[in-house]
């Protein structure tokens, strides 16, 4: 019985780690992902008429600035706090 869950997970872990990477591909997320968190940002959209995938534009002006658009910029970023980063030796704790 134990053989046979060992091979169904193995099998498993896989398919789950495509299908997880196709749902954050068409959903246009960029994933991170360590011990102490999981972080999922949003990307810009490359079907975008407004920007076409370069996630905004540059306005004229004498102080020429890149203006965000809004397939990304609308959009919440998602984080998951999994273990707490361990405090620094050197820093006071407070």
């Amino acid at each position: 019985m134990r053989a046979r869950t060992a091979v169904l997970v193995a099998a498993a872990v896989p398919v789950t780690a495509a299908a997880a990477a196709a749902v954050l591909n068409a959903g246009h997320w960029k994933l991170h992902a360590d011990r102490h968190r999981i972080h999922l940002t949003p990307v810009a959209r490359r079907s975008c008429h407004d920007c076409r995938g370069a996630g905004g534009w540059w306005v004229d002006g004498p102080f020429p600035e890149m203006e965000a658009c809004g397939c990304w910029s609308e959009r919440r970023e998602l984080r998951i706090r999994l273990l707490p980063v361990p405090a620094r030796p050197d820093e006071p704790p407070f």
